[in-house]
């Protein structure tokens, strides 16, 4: 009698695209550790994934300039791939183009309501000259609040838990909430 090991299918090998497919799939689910409602594909951070001589590379494009978690979202991607079995990929983090709230996705904005923070209105757009990201913005309206929905709201700090949001209080449920600003 054979056993049933001899009759075991011999692995299926990946083509180069299904491997890139799956880095992106397993990188872009890996959540925010800021905001753990939200993956860096719902963030759009994860800018791309590619091949280079036979290695993934794994593009990620921070928030900010200084944003603190820049390097533990850099080695949850790594650790992401590494336990899926794609060892020794690069994770490298470029800041040009600079990230943009412009590229959280549709179902981001949606998870970040829900969690409670405000998601970001359209980035200010440039009008033919270079937009320096540092430099405060006219005064917008503020943000409607993603608890109750009331557009009666004010700002109580310019930095909320996280240098990229600000905080603010609805004025009809008196609950404070952080607004992911608009970059």
């Amino acid at each position: 009698m054979v056993s049933a090991t001899a009759h075991a299918a011999a692995p299926v090998r990946e083509s180069a695209e299904q491997l890139l497919g799956r880095a992106r799939r397993i990188a872009g689910s890996v959540p925010d550790p800021e905001i753990p409602v939200i993956t860096l594909e719902d963030l759009g951070i994860l800018r791309e994934v590619s091949g280079d001589a036979g290695r993934i590379v794994v593009t990620l494009t921070p928030t900010y300039t200084g944003c603190p978690a820049t390097e533990v979202i850099r080695q949850d991607v790594c650790d992401a791939l590494s336990a899926a079995g794609i060892r020794d990929a690069d994770v490298r983090v470029t800041l040009s183009p600079p990230w943009t709230t412009d590229w959280i996705t549709d179902d981001g904005r949606r998870k970040l309501r829900e969690f409670g923070i405000a998601p970001p209105g359209p980035a200010p757009q440039a009008t033919g000259i270079s937009v320096i990201r540092f430099m405060d913005r006219a005064p917008t309206a503020g943000p409607n609040c993603p608890r109750c929905g009331a557009a009666d709201t004010e700002r109580i700090s310019e930095h909320g838990s996280t240098p990229c949001k600000a905080l603010y209080r609805c004025l009809a449920c008196r609950e404070p909430f952080d607004y992911f600003k608009p970059y």
